[in-house]
Protein backbone atom coordinates (compact mmCIF):
# COMPACT_ATOMS: atom_id res chain seq x y z
CA UNK A 1 0.00 0.00 0.00
CA UNK A 2 2.92 2.01 0.39
CA UNK A 3 4.83 2.01 -2.41
CA UNK A 4 1.42 1.85 -4.75
CA UNK A 5 0.68 5.70 -2.60
CA UNK A 6 4.51 6.60 -3.12
CA UNK A 7 4.51 6.00 -6.53
CA UNK A 8 1.31 7.58 -7.14
CA UNK A 9 3.02 11.05 -5.31
CA UNK A 10 5.62 10.57 -7.64
CA UNK A 11 4.36 10.12 -10.76
CA UNK A 12 1.66 13.53 -9.88
CA UNK A 13 4.61 15.57 -8.93
CA UNK A 14 6.60 14.94 -12.38
CA UNK A 15 3.57 15.52 -13.80
CA UNK A 16 3.23 18.78 -12.28
CA UNK A 17 6.76 20.01 -13.01
CA UNK A 18 6.03 19.07 -16.73
CA UNK A 19 3.11 20.89 -16.79
CA UNK A 20 4.78 24.20 -15.46
CA UNK A 21 7.73 24.11 -17.81
CA UNK A 22 5.59 23.88 -20.84
CA UNK A 23 3.89 27.38 -20.27
CA UNK A 24 4.50 28.98 -22.79
CA UNK A 25 4.31 33.38 -23.16
CA UNK A 26 3.58 34.79 -26.29
CA UNK A 27 7.16 36.16 -27.05
CA UNK A 28 9.72 36.65 -29.50
CA UNK A 29 13.11 35.39 -29.59
CA UNK A 30 14.56 36.31 -32.48
CA UNK A 31 14.16 39.94 -34.54
CA UNK A 32 13.38 40.05 -38.35
CA UNK A 33 15.98 42.08 -40.09
CA UNK A 34 14.32 43.94 -42.61
CA UNK A 35 10.83 44.09 -43.76
CA UNK A 36 9.88 45.27 -47.45
CA UNK A 37 7.99 48.00 -48.06
CA UNK A 38 5.36 45.86 -49.47
CA UNK A 39 5.09 43.51 -46.59
CA UNK A 40 4.80 46.53 -44.21
CA UNK A 41 1.90 47.81 -45.70
CA UNK A 42 0.01 45.10 -44.75
CA UNK A 43 1.00 45.58 -41.57
CA UNK A 44 -2.19 46.90 -39.52
CA UNK A 45 -1.09 47.28 -35.76
CA UNK A 46 1.43 46.62 -33.40
CA UNK A 47 2.29 46.02 -29.88
CA UNK A 48 5.41 46.30 -27.92
CA UNK A 49 6.68 43.23 -25.84
CA UNK A 50 9.16 44.49 -22.44
CA UNK A 51 12.00 42.08 -20.89
CA UNK A 52 10.28 40.30 -17.90
CA UNK A 53 9.28 36.72 -17.01
CA UNK A 54 9.87 34.51 -20.02
CA UNK A 55 10.42 37.39 -22.72
CA UNK A 56 14.39 37.80 -22.86
CA UNK A 57 14.19 40.65 -25.28
CA UNK A 58 12.62 43.84 -26.19
CA UNK A 59 10.47 44.06 -29.38
CA UNK A 60 7.91 45.42 -31.58
CA UNK A 61 5.36 42.64 -32.78
CA UNK A 62 3.64 43.79 -36.12
CA UNK A 63 0.60 41.84 -36.93
CA UNK A 64 -0.01 41.59 -40.84
CA UNK A 65 -3.64 41.30 -41.86
CA UNK A 66 -4.09 38.15 -42.35
CA UNK A 67 -3.00 37.40 -38.34
CA UNK A 68 0.77 36.65 -39.02
CA UNK A 69 3.24 38.19 -36.64
CA UNK A 70 6.83 39.25 -37.06
CA UNK A 71 9.13 40.79 -34.60
CA UNK A 72 11.34 43.64 -34.70
CA UNK A 73 14.41 45.46 -33.19
CA UNK A 74 12.38 48.83 -31.22
CA UNK A 75 16.35 50.48 -31.60
CA UNK A 76 16.01 50.19 -35.51
CA UNK A 77 14.95 53.14 -37.67
CA UNK A 78 12.23 51.52 -40.38
CA UNK A 79 10.27 49.76 -37.59
CA UNK A 80 9.76 53.34 -35.48
CA UNK A 81 8.87 54.46 -38.97
CA UNK A 82 6.65 51.83 -39.31
CA UNK A 83 4.79 52.34 -35.56
CA UNK A 84 4.50 55.84 -37.18
CA UNK A 85 2.33 55.11 -40.18
CA UNK A 86 0.45 52.13 -38.11
CA UNK A 87 -0.63 55.44 -35.65
CA UNK A 88 -1.10 57.64 -38.67
CA UNK A 89 -3.62 55.09 -40.34
CA UNK A 90 -5.82 55.02 -37.14
CA UNK A 91 -6.18 58.47 -36.41
CA UNK A 92 -7.56 59.29 -40.05
CA UNK A 93 -9.98 56.24 -39.60
CA UNK A 94 -11.01 57.81 -36.41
Amino acid sequence: MRFNTMFFLLILSCLGLALAQTTYEDCCFKYVKTMSRRTQRHAVEYRKQVVDGGCNIPAVIFTMKRGLELCADPKEKWVRALIKKIQHKKTKKH
